[in-house]
C-alpha cells in the first residue's frame, strides 16, 4: 500500500512532530526527577502518586474546552493556549516553595499539556484520510513517544548537575518555544481536506451531542478503556514505581534510568512506523492487541529484574511496545468519528484515557505503600494484558471497511 502525502500534508506533519517532539522531551525530562522532587518535600509514596495524578487530572479537565475551542475558534488559537499554559504552569513548578504549591503547579502544567495534545490528535485526524493515517499517526506518535522517552536521559542529567528543579524550567522554555514555532508554521486545519478542496462537513451538531453518538460505539469505548489502562500503567508504575524500585533494589541513580528508558524509546522508535504501515494495511486490532500483551511482559521483567541488564531488557520491550501501540488506538478513535466530528472524538479519547493518569498514580502508589513496589508493577501487567485480550475479543475492526480498500 502506497503512502503519499500531499505537500501540505507532509508540511504539516512536520511541524507538527517538531511541536509535540519539543513539547515531550521536556515533559520525560522529568520522569526521572519527579518522584525524587516530590520526596524532598518528604511526603510518602503515595502523595507522590497524587503530583502525577493531578496532572491527569488537569489533563483529563482540559480535554472537552480544548476540543470545543478547536471547533468554535479553530485549531492553532487552542494550540497557542495551551502552549502559554504548559510554561507558565512547568515555571511555577521549577519555583514552588512548597509541596501543596508543587502540586499547584503541577495542575496547570498538567492542563497545558492536555490541551496542547488533545489538538495535536485533532490536527492529524484533520489532515490524514483512514487510509494513510495508521502511518501519519505513527509517524507523530513515534516523535512523541521517541521525545518523552529519551528526555529522562539530559533530565537525569540536569538534575544531578543543577539540582531537582532545573528539568522544569528548561520544560517551561522549550514549550515556549515550540508554541512560538507552531503558530508560525502550522495552518489552519479546520477545513481542511487531503485534495485542496474545502471539507464538506454535516449540520451543526451540538458538542454533547456528538459526544453521545461516540458514547454509543462498542469499538470507540474500548479503545478509549485501551488509552486508560496504558495510562494507568505508564503514570503509575513507570513514572512512579519503577525509579524507586530501580534505586531501592538496583542501585540506579536518575541517569541511568532515564539512560536505559532512552535506550528503549530509541530502539522502540524503529519499530513505530512499520507498525502503522501494518495497521493501516492489516487494520488498527493486529496492533492493540499483542502491543498490550508486550507492554505486560514488560512490567514482567522490571518486576523480576536482577540486574542492570535486565532492567534494560525490560525497558527494550517497553520501548517497542509504547512505540508501536502509541499510533493504533488514536487512528482507531479517529475512524470512528463521523465527518466534522474530529474535535469530538479526539478530545473525548483523550479525555477518558487520562482518566488513567488520575487513578493510576494514586492507586498503584497506595499499592506500594500496602504491598511493595513489586506488587504494583505485577497489577500493571494483569491491568493492560486483561485490557488487551478484552479489546481482541469485543472490539470491532475500524479498517480496512468492506470495499475500501
Amino acid at each position: 500500500m502506497s503512502f503519499t502525502l500531499t505537500a501540505e500534508q507532509r508540511r504539516i506533519l512536520i511541524w507538527m512532530c517538531v511541536f509535540i517532539g519539543v513539547n515531550q522531551l521536556g515533559f520525560g525530562a522529568m520522569i526521572p526527577v519527579l518522584p525524587l522532587y516530590a520526596q524532598a518535600f518528604g511526603v510518602p509514596a503515595s502523595a507522590i502518586g497524587m503530583t502525577i495524578a493531578v496532572y491527569g487530572f488537569s489533563r483529563m479537565l482540559s480535554a472537552m474546552p480544548a476540543g470545543r475551542l478547536c471547533d468554535r475558534r479553530g485549531r492553532r488559537q487552542s494550540m497557542a493556549l495551551g502552549g502559554v499554559i504548559c510554561a507558565l504552569g512547568n515555571l511555577w513548578c521549577a519555583l514552588a516553595g512548597s509541596f501543596p504549591e508543587f502540586v499547584l503547579a503541577r495542575f496547570l502544567a498538567g492542563l497545558g499539556a492536555g490541551w496542547v495534545q488533545v489538538v495535536g490528535n485533532i490536527v492529524l485526524a484533520d489532515i490524514s484520510t483512514p487510509a494513510q493515517r495508521g502511518r501519519m499517526m505513527s509517524i507523530y506518535q513515534g516523535t512523541f513517544l521517541f521525545s518523552v522517552g529519551v528526555g529522562p536521559f539530559p533530565g537525569g542529567l540536569l538534575a544531578e548537575h543543577f539540582g531537582l528543579a532545573a528539568p522544569f524550567a528548561v520544560y517551561a522554555a522549550a514549550t515556549a518555544l515550540a508554541g512560538v514555532f507552531a503558530w508560525f508554521t502550522v495552518p489552519e486545519t479546520r477545513s481542511f481536506t487531503a485534495d485542496g478542496r474545502p471539507a464538506v462537513l454535516p449540520p451543526s451538531v451540538p458538542f454533547a451531542a456528538q459526544m453521545r453518538l461516540l458514547a454509543s460505539s462498542t469499538g470507540f469505548m474500548l479503545v478509549c478503556l485501551v488509552g486508560l489502562i496504558n495510562a494507568v500503567v505508564r503514570t503509575g508504575a513507570l513514572f512512579n514505581v519503577v525509579p524507586l524500585l530501580a534505586a531501592s533494589k538496583l542501585g540506579m541513580g536518575p541517569g541511568q534510568v532515564g539512560g536505559l528508558l532512552a535506550f528503549g524509546s530509541v530502539v522502540g522508535l524503529l519499530a513505530s512506523y512499520p507498525a502503522g504501515a501494518l495497521a493501516d494495511r492489516f487494520g488498527r486490532k493486529p496492533i492493540i492487541v499483542p502491543s498490550a500483551l508486550v507492554t505486560a511482559l514488560s512490567f514482567v521483567v522490571f518486576f523480576a529484574a536482577p540486574s542492570l541488564i535486565w532492567f534494560g531488557v525490560a525497558c527494550l520491550l517497553w520501548g517497542v511496545a509504547s512505540a508501536v501501540n502509541g499510533a493504533a488506538p488514536a487512528a482507531y478513535a479517529a475512524d470512528n468519528a463521523q465527518p466534522g466530528m474530529n474535535a469530538a472524538a479526539m478530545s473525548g479519547y483523550r479525555m477518558l484515557s487520562d482518566v488513567g493518569y488520575v487513578i493510576g498514580p494514586i492507586g498503584l502508589g497506595l499499592v506500594v505503600d500496602g504491598l511493595g513496589a513489586e506488587a504494583a508493577l505485577a497489577a500493571a501487567a494483569v491491568l493492560v494484558g486483561g485490557v488487551g485480550l478484552l479489546f481482541g475479543r469485543y472490539a470491532p475492526e475500524s479498517w480496512p471497511r468492506p470495499g475500501a480498500r
